[in-house]
């Protein structure tokens, strides 16, 4: 394992972890533990649990902070571990759940865009609510924000962004805007402090790493995370295989709208970590009789494929 200084530990590739469940959607501990194994051997910089690929939204506080913990054992300090879990409605029960959050060992902890404010509220809402909450979490944990799309998505304001940055508090945005103009006022709105951007965006990820980007946290990294820990640490060295490579991790992430994460879940079956496609989110059912299955093995095949052709 290399070792990494503190301003590079929130940099990298930052899978969103999924939750294995059995075929009574009860946690799958025994597959967890072995995507924990996957995602590490194939050179990940951190990982992110309890956030929605994990299901969170579906998981009970206990059930959610019994997964980080048990993740944060499994990992043990091999990488740093970040978690969320922040589903609460009202500030006073967020307060109570993300403290309670903090103390299962994580390195950082990510609130929710969304929990901040109701669809249609004003921006100096959500940026009072995150003042309220920060002040209320505990001094010596490193914060983050996530632009989670369900119920509904919240963009950062440029000045939510600003005042992440001046405080000195949060250290990781997982940004979701999939806009390069505003991935790159991002970077120059943190610049100088502790805060780092995580693109979830594929498409717009090369051109965000070149604008000074630091890290990615999507949902491909469930399929191929190898590949991007590849690009992420040769996109200056070997800048024309790092365009074919980003050309292909584009047009894969299409697969994202193939029944996610049913389609995620399915592929780790395939490559023996997962017992069973089951989610809590999504009826997993019709899904094996559907053309998805037959769509993601193209993706992976084509990925093998261009990992030979590439020398990567």
């Amino acid at each position: 394992m290399q070792t990494r200084t503190e301003a590079q530990k929130y940099t990298g590739i930052w899978p969103v972890m999924l939750t294995p469940f059995n075929d009574q959607r009860e946690i799958d501990w025994y597959s967890l533990e072995k995507l924990v194994d996957w995602y590490l051997a194939a050179g990940v910089h951190g990982l992110f649990a309890a956030c929605q690929s994990s299901e969170m939204f579906f998981l009970s506080d206990s059930e959610a902070r019994q997964l980080v913990k048990f993740i944060v054992e499994k990992v043990d300090g091999r990488v740093p571990v970040v978690a969320s879990g922040h589903t609460a409605n009202a500030i006073s029960q967020q307060a109570e759940q993300l403290s309670a959050m903090c103390e299962t060992g994580i390195d950082g902890l990510i609130l929710i865009s969304n929990r901040l404010a109701l669809a249609g509220e004003a921006d100096q809402q959500a940026l009072a609510s995150l003042q309220q909450l920060t002040a209320a979490l505990p001094k010596e944990i490193d914060l983050g924000i996530y632009e989670c799309p369900y119920p509904y998505k919240r963009l950062l304001s440029d000045e939510i962004v600003a005042w992440c940055a001046a405080s000195g508090r949060y250290t990781f945005i997982k940004d979701t805007c999939c806009s390069l103009p505003t991935i790159k006022r991002r970077v120059a709105l943190s610049q100088g402090s502790r805060l780092h951007l995580a693109n979830a965006n594929s498409q717009t990820l090369l051109a965000s790493l070149q604008a000074g980007c630091q890290a990615y946290s999507g949902v491909m990294a469930n399929f191929h995370p190898a590949l991007y820990v590849w690009l992420f640490e040769h996109w200056r060295s070997e800048p024309e295989k790092a365009a074919q490579l980003a050309d292909y991790l584009s047009t894969a992430a299409l697969a994202e709208g193939l029944d996610y994460p049913v389609c995620a879940k399915f592929y780790q079956q395939q490559i023996g970590n997962f017992s069973s496609i089951a989610c809590r989110s999504k009826n997993s059912q019709s899904y094996p009789d559907s053309f998805y299955p037959a769509a993601i093995e193209s993706m992976v095949r084509l990925g093998e494929a261009l990992q030979v052709h590439l020398q990567l």
